[in-house]
């Protein structure tokens, strides 16, 4: 009888965290995975549908299934000079967070309070409007602000280029326009311990998956004012803020010592990284590090001297770091394997 109930467990769960990418043929997919007839998986989902855990729409052939929102909450605050991150949180955000798992509280505790911070102390702004919505798989938390723009701001203070090289820069970690006050590492390690995580700010999205390796920049035609993070973690994962900090720190005194940099960000539109100023651009700041990774993903080809500038001048310079190269392709590995014979 356990077994039974178990399994029926066992299907229930695998609907609710498929449903969502696949709302019309959910039905087919379970009785597929798990060898069942539609009549059995009809009754799995009434059952869900019953306990509010999924939302029916439509009719027969147009039935479709949604995750049944359980928490849905919002709120504007003002930034006078007197919102705290740690007060809203135990005030107004914990309450919808404290029924599930104590690493999965301690993510949010960090990650919000980390955002919420940014938005007081950077966004320039005069408030800051917060949603929440919470499934029986995920919680998702928006926050936005309406101030100058995360992207813009790094910009203008660190003189760059445009709204893609701060992505760029930010994707690194340890970048901050407040060294006095801030490490910058908190957006750098909230994108990673979330399941999906996203900053939205002028006519550029910086995006990040946790089962991805790579972080992405989309640029949008409209332009999006002030910033807007947003955070989405599965409500029973088994990751740890402890687990995450592991991945790029070393010692005791958790050192932020390595970190990951995504390449193909150094791309501007269809440009080939081929000179040794783009091989610079990536290289900004990445002094700070001891183990420096270098993501190649989507990087169909590189130039000799991007290649030379990152791998035999900056390797000659930075003698005691560590430089990584991964995901490289043929013509990639190539140039880098030609770069590294001339040291």
């Amino acid at each position: 009888m356990v077994g039974i109930r178990k399994r029926g467990e066992d299907i229930r769960q695998f609907i609710l965290n498929n449903v969502e990418h696949n709302p019309k043929d959910i039905v087919a997919l379970t009785s597929r995975a798990y060898d069942i007839s539609r009549q059995a998986v009809n009754k799995h989902i009434k059952r869900l549908v019953e306990k509010n855990a999924l939302l029916e729409r439509g009719a027969t052939r147009n039935k479709r299934y949604i995750l049944h929102p359980l928490v849905k909450w919002e709120h504007i605050y003002t930034l006078n000079g007197t919102l705290a991150e740690d007060a809203v949180w135990r005030g107004d955000i914990s309450e919808f967070i404290n029924d599930l798992p104590d690493n999965v509280i301690d993510i949010w505790h960090y990650g919000f309070t980390e955002i919420l911070n940014n938005a007081i102390d950077h966004s320039s702004g005069t408030q800051v409007h917060i949603q929440i919505t919470k499934t029986a798989t995920t919680t998702e938390i928006v926050i936005y602000d309406d101030g100058e723009g995360i992207f813009k701001k790094i910009q203008r203070e660190l003189e760059l280029s445009d709204e893609r090289h701060s992505v760029l820069e930010l994707a690194k970690g340890k970048l901050t326009t407040d060294p006095d006050n801030h490490t910058g590492e908190g957006i750098f390690f909230s994108s990673r311990m979330f399941d999906d995580f996203a900053i939205l700010s002028g006519s550029v999205c910086f995006s990040h998956k946790h089962d991805q390796v790579e972080d992405w920049i989309l640029e949008r035609q409209k332009f999006q004012s002030g910033t807007g993070v947003f955070m989405v973690l599965f409500n029973n994962t088994a990751r740890t803020p402890k687990s995450v900090f592991d991945k790029f720190t070393s010692g005791d005194d958790y050192g932020f010592t390595k970190t990951v940099v995504p390449v193909r960000l150094t791309q501007y539109g269809h440009d080939n990284l081929v000179s040794r100023s783009q091989a610079k651009r990536l290289l900004a700041g990445v002094e700070k590090f001891e183990t420096v990774i270098f993501d190649f993903d989507n990087v169909e080809t590189i130039g000799q001297a991007f290649a030379d500038e990152i791998f035999r001048v900056f390797k000659l310079q930075q003698p005691d770091m560590e430089l990584i190269y991964l995901n490289s392709n043929e013509q990639v590995t190539q140039m880098i394997t030609r770069a590294l014979s001339r040291e």
